[in-house]
This record gives C-alpha cells, sequence and structure tokens, in this order.
C-alpha cells in the first residue's frame, strides 16, 4: 500500500497494493477529517491495506463513520476488517446492509451526497467543502466504464453535470491521483462520452452493425485486456441511443455475461 498525499486538507489517502487494468495503480481509500474520521471505501480486503487505513484512522482519533461510494469488491471488500477494529462506526451505502441508506443530497458524516451512476446503479460521489470523493465517476487518469442497465449512460452525463455545478477545487477519485483542475477534468469527461457517442453514430451512418465492428471503429484505443469493459460501454450507449429512438435496425448487443 501507498500513502497518498493531499496537501493544504485534511486528508489521509492510502492507495492498496491491487494494480491492475481496471484499478490502475491501486484503490484509494480516503480518510477525512479527525476526533472522529471518516472513512470513504475501505477497500479491498487486504491486510496490510485495512492494517495501513485503521493506523490512519487510529492517528485521527477513531472512526465516526464510513461511506461507500458503492459495492464493487475492491471499494467494500474490507469493510468487515474494519468495522472488526471500529465496532462502533456506522456504515451508509445507496443500497445494501447498512445503517444509513443515501439518496441524492442526503448529508452524513461531513458529507453532502451526489447521485453518480453508471459505472454502478448504486454509484455515488461525497462532497465535502470543495472536495468531491469521485470515486469511479471521475478516476484521476483515463476514463471510466459505464455498466449497462436501464438509463445508466444518462444517468452518468447527469452526474457529471451536476458536479460541473458545483465550485471544487479537488477531485479525489477512487483510483489515480488526485485531480486539482475539478472543472477541466469534468469538461474532459463529459466531452469524451459525447465524442465517443458522435462516432458510434457515424459508425452505425456507415453500415457497422456488428459488436466487433464498433468496438473496431469507436474503441480502437481500448487494449485487449479492456476490451470486454469497452463492450459494456458500448451496450449502454446503444441503449441510450434505442431510448432515444436513435438505434437503427439490426445492430448487434454485446454478450454481458462475458
Amino acid at each position: 500500500m501507498t500513502q497518498v498525499e493531499v496537501p493544504g486538507h485534511d486528508v489521509a489517502g492510502v492507495r492498496a497494493g491491487n494494480p491492475g487494468p481496471f484499478t490502475l495503480s491501486g484503490t484509494n481509500s480516503w480518510v477525512v477529517g479527525r476526533d472522529p474520521a471518516w472513512l470513504i471505501d475501505p477497500g479491498p480486503a487486504l491486510d496490510p491495506h485495512i492494517e495501513a487505513v485503521a493506523e490512519a484512522i487510529t492517528s485521527r482519533g477513531g472512526l465516526g463513520g464510513i461511506v461507500l461510494t458503492h459495492e464493487h469488491a475492491d471499494r467494500a471488500g474490507a469493510v468487515s476488517g474494519v468495522r472488526e477494529r471500529f465496532p462502533d462506526a456506522l456504515l451508509a451505502a445507496a443500497r445494501g446492509d447498512v445503517d444509513i441508506r443515501l439518496a441524492e443530497a442526503n448529508r452524513v458524516g461531513p458529507f453532502e451526497v451526489v447521485e453518480t451512476p453508471g459505472h454502478a446503479p448504486d454509484h455515488l460521489t461525497f462532497v465535502a467543502g470543495p472536495i468531491a470523493f469521485t470515486g469511479d465517476a471521475v478516476l484521476g487518469e483515463g476514463s471510466v466504464f459505464v455498466f449497462p442497465y436501464p438509463g445508466a449512460l444518462t444517468g452518468y452525463l447527469d452526474g457529471l453535470e451536476r458536479l460541473r455545478r458545483r465550485e471544487l477545487e479537488l477531485l479525489l477519485p477512487g483510483h489515480g491521483p488526485p485531480v486539482d483542475d475539478p472543472a477541466g477534468k469534468l469538461e474532459e469527461y463529459l466531452s469524451h462520452r459525447l465524442e465517443r457517442e458522435r462516432r458510434l453514430i457515424a459508425a452505425l451512418a456507415e453500415g457497422r452493425r456488428s459488436v466487433s465492428e464498433l468496438l473496431d471503429d469507436v474503441w480502437d484505443d481500448a487494449p485487449p485486456a479492456l476490451r470486454p469493459a469497452a463492450a459494456w460501454t458500448l451496450a449502454a450507449h446503444l441503449d441510450k441511443l434505442e431510448a432515444e429512438g436513435r438505434l437503427p435496425e439490426g445492430v448487434e448487443r454485446p454478450d454481458l455475461s462475458l
């Protein structure tokens, strides 16, 4: 695990030792405030990571609560390990077996909740003053995959827009380094997604109909390890076009069981 520096803010970052194509340099857990602190995303169930997070919490006067951006294992796997060490801490998330169920504009601990679905239907971003803890809605580098479920891509774009309207100074993502130009990063993410849509519409207009053809044309920059994730995002884009009445007949849909 690695400590993530956040100069000028009362936040400690701990990066898990789980690097990979989807986790980049590893999953970031954020310990916010003190006396007591609050923990965003305990991270994966790795003992060294849990110990490092617990040490950061103890140095800040104990744990008031845990909030989850979403339920994926690299975010929530360490919940039980952390709660064994801090049994009085509250657990808050959008769903699941939690003490506090969260939704848009709720407040919990030092945070205001912003719903940012897309990567997962239960995905939340937590805003504390000028800082947004974005989980997998916005990464420190690269882009995220949008998992296809009804309204996924539209919900994702709406969430990014709501974040962009805030006066943010810093994004602390679930993967990658801190982002000190929130407005620029959010504009980049919105423009990137809309450019994908533009390219997809162009490929469809040229007669591309198979998943392979569409991925080759529109997600040509995706490395082989991320091609399945690109297919999920393609499915979300196709769902959006269908809902808007803009999807041609005969388009092959990705096999989401892969």
